[in-house]
């Protein structure tokens, strides 16, 4: 890996962070040389990073306009929360049956760190570590192409619920989490993939989809938080 593509993948991987965290807010403009000198970087390189980030659907390349945090539909919402549905409950169940000790310290770990976001009011990285443990679970599941499109439903997830998200509490009212490690450590998949269902029902029903709550903020402010 050339000096260049490591530099634009350390960009790509802060910006994703921060679109994750909500501190940069969807339909945000990413301006390459606003990028470029937050970062220390040549034009070329930020906009390698932004090509990587709409690749994976996180920002949009607008012709003759420049490149955009995306803003998911109300539409899109549904879909992708329904997507959600139909993989994430079956993934649960699998990581039942293939969990060990060790699996469950890290999905702890994840809870762990998600309640200190809480408690410390940073509600951005509280989501994105909700959002990383339900990548760990479809890790756990050793299902690896199913794993990839729940990483990226997970990545629209961000977005869906940054321009929507009504009740802050569904990410952690429920307890859901703590009640799926409890089924993850009985090894009991009926009642993993019954929580998830639950859950992602939960994290539906805490959004407004008639609504958009994007807060801009500039871009240098959102990358030194």
């Amino acid at each position: 890996m050339g000096k260049a593509e490591a530099s634009s993948d350390r960009v790509a991987a802060d910006l994703e962070e921060a679109i994750h965290e909500h501190r940069l807010a969807p339909g945000s403009k990413l301006n390459e040389d606003e990028v470029g000198a937050i970062y220390g970087v040549s034009r070329t390189v930020a906009r390698a990073a932004l090509q990587t980030l709409a690749h994976k659907r996180l920002v949009e390349l607008r012709r003759n306009r420049g490149a955009f945090i995306a803003r998911p539909s109300a539409r899109e919402a549904r879909e992708v929360f329904e997507a959600r549905a139909l993989l994430e409950p079956r993934t649960a169940r699998s990581a039942a049956e293939r969990m060990t000790e060790a699996d469950l310290a890290r999905l702890q770990a994840h809870i762990d760190e998600e309640h200190a976001a809480v408690a410390d009011g940073r509600w951005g990285r509280a989501l994105h570590l909700s959002g990383m443990f339900h990548i760990e679970i479809a890790r756990i599941a050793d299902q690896k192409t199913v794993a990839e499109f729940i990483s990226q439903l997970i990545a629209r997830s961000s977005l869906i619920i940054a321009l929507y998200w009504q009740r802050r509490g569904a990410l952690c009212e429920s307890h859901a989490h703590h009640a799926l490690i409890q089924a993850f450590r009985a090894q009991d998949g009926d009642l993993a993939e019954e929580l998830m269902k639950n859950h992602l029902l939960d994290l539906v029903t805490s959004l407004d989809l008639r609504n958009l709550n994007s807060v801009p903020t500039s871009l240098r402010e959102a990358l030194t938080q």
